[in-house]
C-alpha cells in the first residue's frame, strides 16, 4: 500500500514547490485513490496563487481538503480525478471524482468521493466542480421556456452555463467576451458568440462569470425590465464599481449572486451536495465540454506553469495536469 506522495503547494504569493508527503494509515471508511488527472481552476486558484484572497474570506474559501492558512504555504485545488487503490469493495478500482488539491495519491474517507461514468474520460471529469457550479447556478436563476439569456465571460464557469443553457427548450443563448479567440469554443458549445459591443440587450437573464466591473456593468445594461443577473464571479480582493443611475430602478432590476459552497435554496430540501455532484458528472457524458479542456501538463511542471497562468501569458480554459500511469 501506498505510504508517500507528491503534492503541489503555494509556498508564498506567487511561487510554487512540490513537497513530498506521508500518507496516513487508511481507515475502515477511507478510500487510497491514485490521482490520474486534476484541473486548475482558472479564476479561483491563480487568485490564492498570487495571494489575493482577502483576509475576511479565509474561512469562506477553504478547499474541502486544504492543508495550510492563506495566504501561504497552503495547499490548495479541488478538482481531482483518481483510481480507487483500496478501499470498499464497490469503489475499489473505480475511477472517482474527489475535491482533493494537486497529489499524486491521497487518502480520504470513501463518502468524499463520487464515481466517474465509464463513459465519461478523466480528462473531461475534472470539469466535474465547475459544472457542479453551473448546475447549482441554473437551480439559482430558474431559467425559463424560450427566455433569452446572455452569459457575460467565456471562461470555465461561464462556458459550463452556457452549455447547459443551450439544452433548455427555445432558449436563445448568447456567449459576451473580450477575447474574440473564444468565439470557436463558444460555438461548439452551441450557443452564439458576441463582443460587448455586440451584445444584443432585452435579455430575460444574464449570468454573470467575467469576474470584472466592466462585466458585471455590462450584464445589467443587457436586461430586460425587471430581468435578473446571477452572479458567479469571486472577486478576491478587488473592489467593483458599478452606476446604478440609468435603468437599475426604474426597470426595476437584480442582482443575485449564486455560490457553490452551499445547495441552492431552490433544492436544497431534496438534493445533497453529492447529489448534486453525481449529476454534474451524468452531465459530462456530453462530448461537447471537450472544447473546455485546452491544454495539459506534467505534475512536475506545475511549480513554473501556475506563474505564467496567474499573469495570464499562458491562455486556457480547463488547463489539466497528467501525472503519469503510476
Amino acid at each position: 500500500m501506498r505510504t508517500e506522495a507528491l503534492a503541489f503547494w503555494v509556498r508564498e504569493p506567487g511561487a510554487g514547490e512540490i513537497r513530498p508527503v506521508r500518507l496516513p494509515e487508511p481507515g475502515a471508511d477511507d478510500v487510497v485513490v491514485r490521482t490520474l488527472r486534476s484541473g486548475i481552476s482558472r479564476g479561483t486558484e491563480t487568485l490564492v496563487f498570487n495571494g489575493q484572497v482577502p483576509e475576511s474570506q479565509y474561512d469562506a474559501m477553504r478547499a474541502p481538503f486544504q492543508e495550510g492558512e492563506f495566504p501561504g504555504p497552503v495547499k490548495y485545488g479541488y478538482l481531482n480525478v483518481g483510481v480507487v487503490e483500496h478501499g470498499p469493495p464497490d469503489l475499489r478500482d473505480r475511477t472517482v471524482f474527489c475535491l482533493y488539491p494537486h497529489q499524486t495519491a491521497y487518502v480520504v474517507p470513501a463518502n468524499a468521493v463520487v464515481p466517474v461514468p465509464d463513459d465519461v474520460p478523466p480528462e473531461r471529469a475534472v470539469l466535474a466542480g465547475t459544472a457542479e457550479t453551473a448546475v447549482n447556478a441554473l437551480w439559482d436563476a430558474a431559467p425559463l421556456v424560450g427566455d433569452r439569456i446572455t452569459v457575460v465571460g467565456a471562461g470555465m464557469v461561464g462556458c459550463c452555463v452556457a452549455r447547459l443553457l443551450t439544452r433548455f427548450p427555445g432558449v436563445e443563448v448568447t456567449v459576451v467576451d473580450v477575447d474574440p479567440a473564444k468565439a470557436e469554443v463558444v460555438t461548439h458549445l452551441g450557443a452564439g458568440f458576441a463582443s460587448p459591443a455586440e451584445a444584443a440587450d432585452g435579455r430575460d437573464l444574464v449570468v454573470h462569470a467575467s469576474a470584472t466591473s466592466a462585466g458585471l456593468q455590462l450584464s445589467l445594461d443587457l436586461l430586460a425590465k425587471e430581468g435578473s443577473v446571477v452572479d458567479l464571479s469571486w472577486y478576491g480582493d478587488a473592489e467593483v464599481h458599478l452606476t446604478l443611475g440609468g435603468a437599475f430602478h426604474s426597470g426595476r432590476l437584480a442582482i443575485r449572486s449564486s455560490q457553490v459552497g452551499t445547495v441552492s435554496p431552490a433544492r436544497r430540501g431534496g438534493r445533497t451536495p453529492a447529489d448534486r455532484r453525481s449529476l454534474a458528472l451524468d452531465l459530462l457524458r456530453d462530448p461537447a465540454f471537450d472544447a473546455l479542456i485546452t491544454g495539459v501538463s506534467p505534475f512536475d511542471e506545475l511549480p513554473g506553469l501556475m506563474p505564467r497562468l496567474a499573469a495570464g501569458s499562458q491562455s486556457a480554459l480547463c488547463h489539466t495536469v497528467s501525472y503519469g500511469e503510476g
